[in-house]
């Protein structure tokens, strides 16, 4: 794959987002840029020139938004090669806490911005890009998309939401497009969104302190992710230019950890009651 990509990738203000924004330039490919507020992106435009940089004003609840992105990406460019579905955010509070309008915006965000992307970035891989290119589609998850997370209830189910979706999606595609689809999955990463995060007050019926959730709510002032975004990205990076990548990529130690500890405890449970199952072919 040529080292003169050009890459589209979401939620840039901070984060992976950033972070993988300015090692592409850094490396000498394109960025296309986007954000809901570009002016947080105007020391890369200082220092990148235009025909390397293009910073666009994109909220992925707006459809209309992602469609501009991806015309203005054609109109500049001329192809694109990697996407990276990035934006996204997290509302804190047990199932019953979250009030249902907040954990409807968090769903907006990122599951229908995440899909509104997909939908653009394949059509663009199959129908702008020449015939046979196609393109890399990544949609950054998050380890909480296959395990859940106590206090994280609606965050994690966009996330699940997403790698379904994503699944679906990389089986639907003809071989022949070369589009690959790759859901990455990240353990715990400090950036600096972790302190815009927010928790919805208390629901009563979880005051016990020594609940999970409640223990992570009182902790998280001192809570930081243990990883390192700058060599997270240096991964994603070098994810991208693999021929065949996986269609999950489970990015951090922990992230493989808990997603073994996961599958052993899914393995068990079906060991465990295999015998349920049998027998419950219809009758002939």
């Amino acid at each position: 794959m040529s080292t003169d990509r050009v890459w589209l990738i979401t939620g840039t203000s901070t984060g992976f987002g950033r972070q993988l924004a300015e090692l592409v330039l850094q490396k000498g490919e394109k960025v296309v840029a986007t954000a809901r507020r570009p002016s947080v992106l105007d020391d890369l435009v200082s220092k990148y020139p235009s025909n390397r940089l293009l910073v666009l004003k994109v909220d992925v609840n707006v459809p209309q938004d992602i469609i501009d992105a991806f015309a203005a990406t054609k109109d500049k460019f001329g192809r694109l090669d990697v996407v990276l579905n990035n934006a996204a955010y997290v509302v804190m509070g047990e199932l019953e806490a979250v009030p249902e309008e907040e954990a409807r915006k968090l769903f907006d965000t990122n599951f229908w911005g995440a899909i509104c992307v997909s939908r653009e970035a394949v059509k663009f891989f199959r129908e702008v890009n020449a015939p046979g290119v196609g393109g890399r589609l990544l949609q950054n998850s998050s380890i909480t998309g296959i395990t859940g997370r106590e206090g994280m209830t609606y965050y994690a189910a966009s996330k699940h939401a997403l790698e379904g979706a994503s699944k679906c999606l990389a089986a639907e595609l003809d071989p022949a497009w070369n589009i690959k689809v790759t859901i990455i999955e990240p353990g715990s990463f400090h950036t600096a969104g972790q302190a815009k995060t927010t928790w919805v007050p208390a629901h009563p019926a979880y005051s016990n302190p020594e609940l999970p959730a409640s223990r992570l709510r009182n902790g998280w002032g001192t809570y930081s992710g243990t990883g390192d975004v700058k060599k997270a990205v240096e991964v994603i990076y070098a994810l991208a230019f693999l021929p065949r990548p996986p269609l999950h990529f489970l990015l951090g130690e922990d992230a493989i950890m808990h997603a073994r500890k996961q599958w052993a405890d899914v393995a068990a449970d079906t060991d465990k009651y295999e015998s349920w199952s049998k027998g419950l072919e219809k009758d002939s």
